[in-house]
């Protein structure tokens, strides 16, 4: 039977104080005090060696499965050169570096720990779930990381992303925001990669269109290239959730490294030089520890360094979209997108009244004659 926990040492040298006296009764003393004769009896033997009634550390003398020291000092020098890996990007480094038994996560955080090296504020628990496009250029990310203030204006960083693979494909530090910007360097980054099938990007500029159709000309110039363009749900940024992450890393390892950066040129150079390290050393924990190069090539769509002419089969019936963004079918005009004026779009009727509008090979609208024209709206 135990001590007491609130006074337990109190109770003790009570017990042995008491037991010591002359004609004590230790059975009857145990029973007072609420604990076993063998508890008793034990406690008063080692007052008698001089041993204090404190409990005794129950640390053993040696831990033999302990990191070893030399192996535990690596795992600070790895922390000391990537400040932002945890547990599991350690271990993943240590299995790169061919360690074959490498420590657990855990105990590799707790070396962290026991050495100062995490923060409080660190997230321990995961309330999400992934998905991952089924090969290499089934679907790439892009987006603009949020603008920061430079010296000189302000840089406006544009990622792009495979989403199988999280393999950076570029990663450019721009002056501004605008679709004639993104398709500058979107034109080196399709000649070095290749073509994706899908690309997805938010509803914003210049990619999505506010109160003229999902479009923009740039989303149309993707789509006459051969890529499917999606775009993610309206304020739900979680659909584009390998690129936020990128974003979160991006500026957790580069851009908040330096309180102020003089200009796009600067943030360019620090770019070029993380983005190796990001794709090809950086273990990535959703592709278990592996590094993001390890399971990306090349697209076999080139890029055609031209737009190719707009076709359809003889199913479509063939109509210009006018300058506000209208084609005209039956004697009305219904509104399709003001990104594809003066381009030609593929009407294929799917039913009687109602007809599915094309650009190139991608849905863009749906014109239903069964609805009155009054009714006709821009979007």
């Amino acid at each position: 039977m135990p001590w007491k926990e609130s006074t337990c040492v109190s109770q003790r040298l009570e017990f042995v104080t008491f037991a010591r006296m002359p004609g004590a009764c230790i059975s009857d003393l145990c029973g007072r005090f609420g604990i076993s004769r063998k508890t008793g009896y034990k406690w008063l033997g080692r007052s008698t060696l001089g041993v204090e009634v404190h409990d005794l550390s129950r640390r053993p003398d040696s831990s033999p499965r302990r990191t070893p020291p030399g192996l535990e000092a690596h795992i600070l020098t790895i922390r000391q050169r990537y400040p932002f890996y945890g547990g599991r990007k350690i271990r993943g480094k240590l299995l790169q570096e061919g360690i074959e038994h490498p420590p657990a996560a855990s105990t590799i955080t707790s070396i962290l720990d026991r050495n100062g090296l995490l923060s409080p504020q660190r997230r321990r628990t995961r309330n999400w779930q992934r998905f991952e496009a089924p090969a290499p250029n089934a679907l790439w990310q892009m987006d603009f990381k949020g603008h920061f203030a430079l010296d000189r204006g302000r840089c406006h960083p544009l990622t792009v992303l495979d989403d199988h693979s999280r393999f950076c494909l570029g990663l450019v530090a721009c002056p501004d925001e605008q679709g004639i910007t993104v398709n500058s360097q979107l034109v080196p980054i399709f000649e070095c990669y290749g073509l994706p099938e899908r690309m997805l990007m938010d509803n914003g500029g210049p990619w999505g269109s506010s109160g003229q159709g999902l479009h923009t000309r740039l989303s149309a110039g993707l789509i006459r290239l051969g890529i499917t363009v999606s775009h993610g749900r309206p304020l739900h940024p979680q659909t584009q959730g390998k690129d936020e992450r990128f974003h979160r890393t991006l500026k957790l390892e580069v851009i908040s490294q330096r309180p102020v950066w003089h200009d796009n040129a600067e943030v360019q150079s620090a770019f070029d030089r993380w983005r190796p390290e990001y794709n090809f050393e950086r273990p990535h924990e959703a592709l278990g520890f592996e590094v993001p190069a390890s399971r990306y090539a090349p697209s076999l769509r080139p890029y055609p360094g031209a737009l190719p002419a707009v076709e359809y089969d003889s199913d479509f019936a063939v109509r210009r979209v006018q300058q506000n963004g209208r084609v005209k079918l039956k004697g009305r005009r219904f509104f399709v997108g003001k990104a594809f004026a003066g381009e030609p779009a593929g009407l294929l009727q799917v039913e009687d009244g109602v007809w599915d509008v094309y650009y190139c090979h991608q849905w863009i609208s749906r014109i239903d004659l069964t609805v009155p024209a009054e009714d006709e709206a821009e979007g």
